[in-house]
């Protein structure tokens, strides 16, 4: 499987947020052309509206995992607990690698000491959305490795 690790830093070094970086580089997977998810991921950069909170990498993160998962059954909507579980892990395998999700504490901008930086969290969102993608013994993530060439 190629990586599109390198598309989403490209996208950060065209001006992209972190959140839009990540959505844009997977977007043709789900139907969405880039514009539509550079607009629908604008807001989640620097931390969910320049908040600091959560990393806009995450949340692309995030966001491509309910892409991927839900069931998009409006009158039934079942896949919501799969979906939110799905979300906890991927948030622990970031958290494992960079011990925070936290875009104030990947920074370091309280301690002075950063974790992270912006680029290496929008690599290791790529690489857990494509880890993902690549085990086969997981019902949930199962998009076919020739999608991500």
């Amino acid at each position: 499987m190629e990586s599109r690790v390198q598309k989403a830093l490209q996208n950060k070094k065209n001006g992209y947020s972190c959140s839009q970086a990540v959505v844009c580089a997977y977007c043709d997977l789900f139907g969405l052309d880039e514009k539509q998810a550079f607009m629908i991921s604008e807001g989640f950069g620097g931390g969910m509206g320049g908040m600091q909170l959560t990393c806009g990498a995450v949340t692309a993160l995030f966001m491509l995992l309910g892409l991927k998962n839900s069931s998009a059954n409006l009158l039934a909507p079942d896949s919501k607990a799969a979906t939110m579980k799905l979300i906890r892990e991927a948030a622990q395998k970031f958290k494992e690698k960079n011990s925070s999700i936290e875009c104030v504490e990947l920074k370091g901008i309280k301690t002075g000491t950063p974790l992270r930086s912006c680029e290496g969290c929008i690599e290791d969102a790529c690489l857990i959305f494509e880890d993902c993608i690549k085990t086969q013994d997981k019902a949930l993530c199962n998009v076919a490795d020739t999608n991500l060439a």
